[in-house]
């Protein structure tokens, strides 16, 4: 180890700096309990079913907030994921809706599925070019 302690609040800072990437830290966790509460409540059958017959409805009976909501409403993934979301517990929104992980993230990524799918068999993005959000000019 070298130095002295190290100051959390700027290592946890260092996370938001990754272009286009949302670390899933305890403060996303915090944010998004309830989020992902009700996606995860969307693995029993029951509950799709209700769900699919009134979406509203059915946020309503979470403790979301009114931008969660409207981003689950609008099946605005990243938006979701800003707010606290965890992709692999908001995969049971888009599986309800009939997409695979691979469409469904796709539409994250502002390309096209074929482009999409392209450019992860062909072993994802490049590790060149912006690395920082702070390099961004």
């Amino acid at each position: 180890m070298t130095g002295g302690p190290i100051d959390i609040h700027a290592y946890l800072a260092e996370f938001d700096d990754i272009p286009g990437t949302r670390v899933f830290t305890a403060k996303r966790a915090r944010q998004g309990y309830h989020l992902n509460q009700f996606a995860m409540s969307l693995m029993k059958a029951e509950n799709r079913e209700r769900w699919k017959a009134d979406e509203r409805a059915y946020l309503n009976e979470w403790k979301l907030t009114d931008a969660q909501k409207q981003a689950v409403l609008d099946r605005d993934y990243n938006r979701l994921l800003d707010l606290g979301g965890n992709i692999y517990f908001l995969s049971k929104v888009f599986s309800t809706d009939g997409q695979s992980f691979l469409q469904a993230v796709s539409t994250m990524s502002g390309m096209s599925l074929e482009d999409y799918q392209a450019m992860m068999i062909a072993g994802g993005r490049s590790p060149e070019g912006l690395r920082s959000l702070k390099d961004r000019k």
